[in-house]
């Protein structure tokens, strides 16, 4: 699932300035960085590297850091594709994933800079079209609302909807029938509201999101191998291939086309490329001498906008959110960007950049996340900042990415009924059944059979009778983990109803027959 991963919050010690002196400045850290530190850390690099490849058999990594301006290192370890000879290079093309927000969030910065528009411009002066479910949130709903994730759409909202085969637009209008939460209150990470913000300013400026990016960032930075278009990353001959784990070994088996969320999911790029954007978002908006984003404009996003993850304890620190950018304290004090992608169907990212150092340091993998890209990530960091390793990454992360992609279901794992009561004639559950949100749901019966098919891109499910009128089936998509298993209930009466349990997580899940 395309998600953001929070980085591991570890305790700080703060120590208060004295009565009468003046406080520490905010950027200033506690933990010294000795001269030749950062170079004894990039020599790590390649083994650390290695070490992970080699305990989570992932396929292929990219690797690049840049400190103060200058990539210093871009290296890529092992192969494009699974069977296939072609080495994975600093300039080979992978899916970023949710790394495409960070990117999205600089696209609209640098139309803040120019006036087009402003972080706290209504989506719908440039959308007029586009409405959530209280009338006032409608109004009111700001391009940095969504890039912040605090509209109270639910989390992941409209997701299922683009696996259904839904192009942006009608997510998009689909979303004014999902439930709000407390509006500016609550956080949860949402692909297409995020989505609906890069397009209301792709229409301020009269553009399509996919030209505004390269126009606006990709090309001025020299990123010419990025892009925010699917075709472009299947066009591109050194281009990596996602991976799934099948029975134990890397299978080159699904490719995800995000063109539907672009701007939240849909960006391919090497980092060769990412680490020039991350020396420009370094650089306060500059890259060798070049200004390409206004620094004020580029501020508000990549300082915390909205309280992600709340602390558990007195000691614990928040996990913040800006506009496309995670934003935390380490446990150095030192303020870090930072954010994952992940695509179950064989994509796992990460960055993290150390402003207060001039470090970034990005992480591309093609294979469905474990915590990976994040190990390498911090490990990295860590020996920057402390010169050793505060623990061992990759058993941190390894569990937290394992439950994430666990099988999902209430019956997964239980046995068939010894006794099941028997279905009613399956005719009877043959036929149409609608829903306002997902639209149709065809029931056939084929060979004895019941099948259920759904959405535009007729997306086809093999029912299995499990109980009375209760059926199941495997559902596979990018928000369904391999394994997972759906329930399909039908339920007599005038009308007949069905209700997928895999379709209701926000309540939105039963279909009335026509």
């Amino acid at each position: 699932m395309p998600i953001i991963y929070a980085l591991a919050a570890l305790l700080l010690l703060a120590v208060p300035a004295p009565a009468g002196e003046m406080a520490s400045p905010p950027e200033l850290s506690v933990v010294p960085v000795p001269q030749g530190q950062f170079e004894k850390a990039l020599d790590r690099l390649d083994a650390l590297a290695g070490d992970i490849m080699a305990k989570t058999g992932i396929p292929g990594m990219a690797v690049a850091v840049v400190k103060d301006g200058v990539t210093v290192y871009a290296k890529g370890f092992g192969v494009r594709k699974i069977g296939e000879p072609a080495k994975v290079d600093a300039d080979t093309v992978f899916q970023i994933a949710s790394l495409s927000k960070s990117l999205a969030g600089t696209v609209v910065a640098h139309e803040v800079g120019t006036g087009a528009v402003t972080w706290d411009t209504p989506i719908v002066k440039h959308l007029p079209w586009f409405a959530l479910a209280d009338p006032w949130v409608t109004q009111h709903v700001t391009i940095g609302d969504l890039f912040a994730h605090r509209s109270g759409l639910p989390d992941h909202a409209g997701d299922p909807l683009e696996d259904l085969g839904y192009d942006r637009r009608l997510v998009l209008e689909r979303l004014r029938l999902l439930p709000l939460t407390a509006f500016r209150e609550t956080y949860a990470y949402t692909n297409f509201g995020l989505t609906a913000a890069a397009e209301a300013v792709a229409a301020a400026d009269r553009k399509d999101w996919a030209s505004l990016s390269d126009e606006v960032l990709y090309q001025p930075l020299g990123m010419s191998s990025t892009s925010s278009r699917f075709a472009d990353f299947t066009a591109r001959p050194n281009h990596a291939v996602g991976h799934v784990k099948v029975e134990g070994k890397y299978e080159a088996k699904y490719q995800r086309q995000p063109d539907p969320q672009s701007p939240a999911g849909g960006v391919s790029s090497s980092v060769h490329d990412l680490a020039r954007w991350m020396a420009m978002v370094l650089g306060g908006g500059q890259l060798d001498g070049v200004r390409i984003i206004k620094e004020d404009a580029l501020l508000p996003a990549i300082t915390g906008q909205m309280i992600a993850s709340p602390s558990t304890t007195a000691a614990a620190r928040p996990g913040l959110y800006g506009y496309g950018f995670g934003v935390g304290v380490g446990a150095s004090g030192r303020v870090t960007l930072n954010h994952s992608g992940a695509f179950a169907l064989g994509a796992g990212t990460n960055f993290v950049m150390i402003p207060s150092l001039g470090v970034g340091v990005v992480v591309l993998t093609n294979a469905s996340p474990t915590g990976a890209a994040e190990s390498l990530a911090m490990s990295f960091t860590d020996l920057v900042q402390f010169g050793e390793l505060t623990r061992d990454w990759l058993a941190a992360y390894a569990p937290l990415f394992a439950q994430m992609m666990a099988p999902e279901g209430r019956l997964v794992g239980a046995p068939p009924p010894a006794n099941p009561a028997p279905a009613a004639t399956l005719a009877s559950y043959a036929g149409t059944y609608a829903n306002a949100y997902f639209g149709d749901a065809e029931i056939a019966l084929k060979d004895g059979r019941l099948a259920l098919k759904l959405g535009p891109a007729g997306v086809t499910f093999p029912l299995t009778h499990w109980d009375a009128d209760v059926f199941v089936f495997s559902p596979s998509s990018e928000n369904s983990n391999p394994g997972s298993i759906s329930t399909a209930t039908f339920t007599r009466g005038n009308p007949a109803t069905l209700k997928v349990e895999y379709l209701d997580e926000d309540g939105l899940g039963t279909f009335s027959k026509k």
